[in-house]
């Protein structure tokens, strides 16, 4: 009997181990200890992009400071849009990072946690004759976007709900990789203008000087920016939740959505965009 006591308590200690080290784990999801990695296409400028070989821009400023009361280094991978949710369900990072439209289609198949309300402009030649102030206009004209973006299916839908169903001329969707390759076309003159975020609008404008100008006058499809996770990793999407709850109560936070002169979404804005 005591022989047995013996051999059976060394197992227990190993098992009780192992327990813990699961608990631990269960805990702690995230992909390294003390990181947080995050998946960026880092080409959308002022959200992400890079600079001097360096990510920069509203969101990496951002995780930054929520990485630092969270108490996590914030590594960023570059990673094209279209290819973030895939990345993620596969495990490749812990969240992602990259000006990501909260939508129904996306909330069904990644978790996502709002920080920032947004929405589109329009992006045309500032000597072009087509001046579209809404998507409405768009009809019979080709009009260029990023792939993946949530606006496509709201333009798709638009062309056939409104232009086909009017009588009019579908609408010519163009898409390209990356949001600078949609400028190129436009400029080009490949496409007749260019939908895009609001603020990467702006950036546009401000680069390109005359060249190109916002021909809406209101934001359109106004929407809530988030980040994803990854479903059922629990532990990742509470220590976000408390991270920004404590991120947005310092100098810094309010420092940040003033440089880039960002919105903070209220909770009206929450209740009301966030799909039901």
């Amino acid at each position: 009997m005591t022989a047995f006591r013996k051999s059976v308590r060394p197992l227990a200690v190993c098992l009780l181990g192992a327990a813990v080290a699961m608990t631990s784990l269960a805990a702690s999801a995230f992909q390294q200890e003390g990181k947080i990695i995050a998946g960026s296409d880092l080409t959308f400028f002022p959200y992400e992009y890079m600079d001097n070989n360096k990510p920069a821009g509203f969101d990496i400023e951002f995780m930054d400071g929520l990485g630092k009361v969270m108490g996590r280094k914030v590594e960023t991978l570059d990673t094209r849009f279209p290819n973030l949710i895939t990345g993620l369900q596969a495990g490749r990072f812990d969240l992602t990072n990259s000006s990501m439209y909260i939508t129904a289609e996306r909330v069904k198949v990644i978790d996502m946690i709002p920080y920032l309300k947004s929405g589109e402009s329009i992006l045309t030649l500032k000597d072009s004759t087509f001046q579209p102030k809404t998507p409405e206009e768009f009809c019979g004209h080709k009009i260029g976007s990023m792939g993946a973006t949530s606006w496509l299916a709201q333009m798709n839908k638009l062309s056939t709900e409104y232009c086909v169903a009017k009588g009019l001329k579908p609408i010519l969707i163009s898409e390209y990789s990356t949001d600078p390759q949609t400028t190129q076309a436009l400029l080009a003159h490949a496409v007749e203008a260019q939908i895009t975020d609001a603020a990467v609008a702006r950036g546009v404008v401000d680069k390109l000087g005359n060249r190109v100008v916002i021909s809406s006058d209101t934001l359109i499809y106004p929407v809530l920016n988030g980040f994803g996770v990854k479903k059922g990793n629990d532990a990742v999407k509470t220590a976000l939740l408390e991270g920004l709850e404590k991120y947005r109560a310092t100098p810094e936070y309010a420092a940040l959505l003033k440089k880039y002169n960002f919105q903070a979404p209220t909770d009206a804005d929450i209740a009301a965009l966030m799909p039901k």
